[in-house]
């Protein structure tokens, strides 16, 4: 990402914070050349180990297939975008300006682990949850006790024999997976 000296914020504690609260990143590989990209919700933390990115991925999605650990890995970005808005050259007293656009983004490059043991991929839910969601944590909880090794909808599918399969996502990428959804789903295309 191309961005001016004049405009670059290097304060660790304020890029971090940027990422928290714009945590709808973009996970972007390009193995064999080929752009890929998902949109993910990430919880960003900052330990000993540096910053870590986590996040969920189903299983369905072919992108996680392009992830290689070790030495062979390729690096990934995770794009956070926050506010942006277009800058008109009427609103500067000297006219003689181009249109610009003014935006808020941060770029982290990193390797990817990939976790398949489901008390990891749990915890990594759990803490999406507590972020996301804290009301409905002891809910969470409490279907993992009753449903055992279940970590999303796509687990819960393959423990009862079936195998999910991956619908490409519309503009408002509706996810209807309750009935309660039906009636989203349905106002949100009552709209169009």
């Amino acid at each position: 990402m191309y961005s001016p000296p004049y405009n670059r914020i290097e304060d660790r504690r304020e890029l971090l914070e940027f990422m928290r609260a714009n945590s709808f990143a973009l996970l972007v590989t390009a193995t064999g050349g080929t752009p890929v990209a998902s949109h993910l919700p990430v919880t960003v933390a900052d330990g000993e180990a540096g910053i870590v990115i986590h996040s969920h991925m189903a299983k369905n999605n072919p992108q996680w297939q392009e992830f290689y650990e070790g030495e062979n890995a390729d690096e990934v970005l995770v794009a956070f975008a926050g506010p942006h808005a277009y800058v008109s050259p009427r609103w500067y007293e000297e006219q003689e300006r181009v249109p610009t656009w003014n935006y808020a983004a941060v770029h982290a490059y990193g390797k990817v682990t990939v976790t398949t043991d489901r008390a990891v991929k749990h915890a990594a839910q759990r803490e999406l949850v507590a972020q996301l969601d804290p009301q409905w944590l002891p809910k969470f909880e409490a279907l993992r006790q009753a449903k055992g090794a279940v970590t999303d909808e796509s687990s819960a599918v393959e423990q009862m024999g079936l195998k999910p399969r991956l619908v490409p996502g519309s503009r408002e990428n509706l996810k209807v997976t309750w009935p309660e959804d039906l009636a989203i789903a349905h106002a949100i295309l009552s709209r169009r």
